[in-house]
């Protein structure tokens, strides 16, 4: 018998998301943002289940590219930091890769390069980020020598913003003013949207007719990257299921402690299961006593200090609870959302942190 601790990958679910996304973005096309192992669900799966009909995938850097590339992924695919040396460029003329440009030496590295054909190029505005980017004083110019460069193909405008999942804030309108200002004069498709963008703020998703494109991240995973309630959300799917199953059932009496250090003690007679999951899976050691978990279909609670490879949950009142009964962490009945909440941390995390000993079962159905 082999552990019961698995990530279930429903592809059908991944699917929906991306067609949820162009959807809301009026037709624009997307980049699937498949970075990180496609946040922790399997990017070659997840690139396979979406190459029909993704636009392009994008990734963090050539590496992750390359390994896409090697299992057949023929899809345009973007480098969401560009390239890191001078050499790089050469894979990405093979292996017909699209490259961000964000900083002066990369741009100068481009046009002294001698490449065969032209290169697709997504060129960085600084608009507020502050990470990477041209400053907006720069950019015109930047796009000018592009645009000069015999073996520069299509130029789109392209930049991020740093509070989008704020939707009470203004910073965004700000990044989005400065942007426009900054590119009115100049040509070319344009792509702003990251997941929060695509679903709060229909006014930055870009214009199809225009040949803008989204980039849709943490939205394909389907989960919400914004700070509040929000009609557009209850359009995602959860793809990824954290899951495992009780290995374990003590029956405790009051005063008696749980775990290592005692955090939770018994204040009446309990009943306390034993689950086969633990940070050593990526399930956060932070989380908190009274994380909510779902135990064959009952919500109960996390009790005691997460160890490397189980953790334990409050069975009082649940007698029918029996060893081998299957228990989600996360996923379509308990929110990652609710788990990141209670452990001080970020969904993001959550999903790029299960490590490589929990299984992915994928399935393909709606």
């Amino acid at each position: 018998m082999t552990r019961p601790t698995y990530a279930e990958i429903n592809l059908a679910a991944l699917r929906h998301n991306y067609q949820y996304a162009k959807f809301l973005a009026g037709g624009a096309k997307a980049v699937a943002v498949l970075k990180a192992d496609a946040y922790g669900h399997g990017a070659v799966a997840a690139a396979k289940a979406l190459a029909p009909e993704a636009d392009a995938f994008g990734v963090a850097c050539s590496e992750e590219a390359l390994e896409l590339r090697a299992a057949g992924i023929e899809n345009p695919i973007l480098l969401l930091e560009g390239f890191f040396e001078t050499a790089e460029l050469a894979l990405i003329e093979q292996h017909n890769l699209w490259t961000v440009i964000h900083h002066p030496e990369q741009l100068q590295q481009f046009l002294a390069a001698r490449p065969g054909r032209p290169l697709n190029v997504w060129l960085k505005l600084d608009s507020g980020m502050h990470r990477l980017g041209f400053p907006p004083a720069d950019y015109q110019a930047a796009y000018e020598q592009l645009r000069a460069c015999r073996h520069c193909g299509e130029i789109i405008l392209m930049s991020h913003f740093a509070r989008a999942d704020e939707l009470s804030c203004d910073y965004t309108e700000q990044q989005l003013a400065l942007f426009e200002r900054s590119t009115d004069a100049l040509p070319g498709p344009r792509s702003l949207a990251n997941s929060p963008i695509t679903l709060a703020w229909p006014d930055a998703r870009g214009r199809a007719e225009r040949g803008d494109w989204i980039r849709p991240g943490f939205m394909l995973y389907g989960w919400s990257p914004l700070d509040r309630i929000h009609p557009s959300v209850g359009g995602l799917q959860p793809v990824l299921s954290l899951k495992s199953a009780l290995i374990s059932i003590r029956e405790l009496a009051a005063g008696e402690p749980v775990g290592y250090g005692a955090r939770f003690v018994c204040e009446r007679p309990s009943r306390v299961g034993v689950v086969a999951i633990g940070y050593g899976d990526g399930y956060p050691r932070h989380a908190i006593n009274g994380t909510p978990v779902l135990v064959k279909n009952k919500r109960t609670r996390l009790i005691g200090r997460v160890s490397m490879d189980m953790l334990t949950v409050d069975l009082t009142g649940l007698p029918d609870m029996r060893v081998g009964d299957p228990v989600e962490l996360w996923g379509t009945s308990i929110s990652i959302l609710d788990i990141a909440r209670a452990s001080d941390t970020i969904a993001y995390e959550l999903l790029t942190g299960i490590t490589r000993r929990v299984p992915r079962r994928y399935q393909d159905s709606d």
